[in-house]
């Protein structure tokens, strides 16, 4: 009688899926070689799609900012004046989740903002970063490496004084 009850409660664990080997630890579920595959496919789909842009008027400088958090790049071209003309972002890519705070897609976003530069006719911009992202470096490098022609580099990121006034100490 005990064995036939341990019998049956040895086939009910086996029965069971994976939840004592992991012992209160979240699974990290490993993507299959196909799924990344998909995914880089779609973000390259996203990437090469056509943009549709009519130049007003024959615009020759500009500015571009590039806000670099630590989720995301958005990079944002603007005329002179601060009108926006175009803007793209990782998220607007294709990049989730993670991978949109990486430098790679910084890199990518500013080449998507370059081919609409060209398309504008800029040929000369003055940069402006905001932000402490891992994406500051690379979106500049490849704003200079697409053939963009960079007049100045300028840190506009807030930087507290003082900060805010500390609260009252307290009494017991």
């Amino acid at each position: 009688m005990l064995e036939r009850q341990w019998d049956q409660a040895r086939d009910h664990r086996q029965n069971q899926p994976n939840k004592n080997k992991t012992m209160g630890k979240k699974r990290i579920i490993a993507k299959t070689e196909e799924e990344l595959l998909e995914e880089r496919e779609k973000t390259e789909k996203a990437f090469k799609k056509e943009v549709k842009i009519e130049p007003s008027k024959k615009i020759n400088e500009g500015k571009v900012y590039i806000a670099a958090s630590y989720n995301n790049t958005i990079c944002t071209l603007t005329d002179s004046r601060g009108n926006v003309l175009a803007w793209a972002s990782a998220g607007n890519i294709g990049f989730k989740g993670t991978k949109k705070a990486t430098p790679f897609a910084a890199s990518r976003v500013a080449e998507k903002l370059v081919e609409k530069a060209k398309k504008l006719g800029l040929e000369k911009v003055e940069v402006l970063v905001k932000g402490i992202g891992s994406g500051r470096e690379s979106a500049i490098r490849s704003l200079a490496a697409r053939g963009l022609e960079i007049l100045a580099i300028t840190d506009i990121t807030p930087i507290p004084h003082n900060g805010c006034r500390p609260p009252k100490v307290r009494r017991v």
